[in-house]
């Protein structure tokens, strides 16, 4: 009985290894890209076949980053709790197991996708747990800048999946996803401000100040919204879209304003953070409910 309990928790750990939350947003955001791609629907095997591998990959980059990060983990009170700091999986175990399903979702991504989606998901796979992890992030306070490209790629791998080549309109929605990564971790990082500095990680309020930082999110989020107006006026989606995207991005800007001008409430930033999920979320379903729905008036 011992045993099948100690392997279920063993399973279980790995699973967390992955980050599920984040590698569920990151494979929505491709499902959309592969959607969006096509007028009706992408086709079983792209969908099937791309969903699994960058999935597996995003999966396998998570580990990574919980690798590389374990040691820094120990010492910060969100992140103290993971499998790697607490012990219950090793260094070792974690990287055979990251290794594994990496190099499965490259096999399915060239040989069941597409070599071009298989590349640009290894470049993202590396952007993420080998440029930003180990470096970007130690080096520089604009660390979610310049890494929040390899995060902001899952909408191209999804288009790329489904058609070979790179659209503009894929790009479009790596913008999108590339200016909110600021303000989405940066309100996270005010709110753990004090475990960033603790560990020697030069985010932006920790370098800068909060003040300074509380700016930056403002006008990042200002263009974000400028920006997700853009898939209306290119004609990639219609009204629907854009009616949802108004009120997202009013909502949005309020939070923004509102961190901007009142330093004192403690539980703003986590909560800016928490809707900011909300907000891309709600953002590409509207895009793909439009998408759809614009096709069946089409036709």
């Amino acid at each position: 009985m011992n045993t099948s309990v100690e392997t279920f928790t063993d399973w279980r750990d790995y699973y967390e290894l992955t980050k599920p939350r984040v590698v569920v947003l990151i494979v929505f955001t491709a499902i959309v890209g592969m959607f969006l791609a096509v007028p009706a629907w992408p086709g079983l095997p792209a969908l099937v076949f791309g969903t699994l591998g960058i999935g597996l990959a995003a999966s396998s980059a998570a580990v990574f980053n919980h690798v590389f990060d374990a040691r820094i983990d120990i010492h910060m009170l969100r992140t103290r709790g993971r499998p790697l700091p607490q012990g219950r999986v090793s260094e070792r175990s974690a990287l055979g197991f990251a290794w594994v399903i990496g190099v499965i979702s490259m096999i399915i991504l060239w040989f069941l996708v597409n070599p071009l989606t298989a590349v640009l998901t290894f470049t993202s796979l590396i952007g993420y747990a080998v440029i930003y992890t180990v470096f970007l992030k130690r080096a520089t306070p604009q660390n979610i800048v310049i890494g929040g490209a390899a995060g902001a790629a899952p909408p191209i791998l999804g288009w790329t999946a489904v058609t070979g080549e790179i659209h503009s309109n894929a790009l479009l929605l790596f913008l999108i996803i590339f200016l909110w990564t600021p303000p989405h971790f940066w309100a996270l990082a005010i709110a753990r401000k004090e475990e960033y500095a603790k560990v020697g990680i030069p985010m932006l309020p920790v370098t800068h100040g909060e003040a300074y930082t509380r700016l930056n999110i403002l006008l990042y989020t200002i263009l974000l919204v400028v920006i997700t107006i853009m898939p209306y006026l290119t004609g990639m989606s219609g009204l629907i879209y854009l009616f949802a995207a108004l009120p997202l991005g009013a909502v949005f800007l309020y939070y923004a304003i509102r961190m901007r001008r009142d330093e004192q409430d403690l539980e703003l930033p986590m909560r800016t953070f928490r809707f900011s999920i909300t907000y891309l979320t709600l953002l590409f379903t509207a895009l793909l409910i439009d998408h759809y729905l614009l096709y069946q008036i089409n036709i």
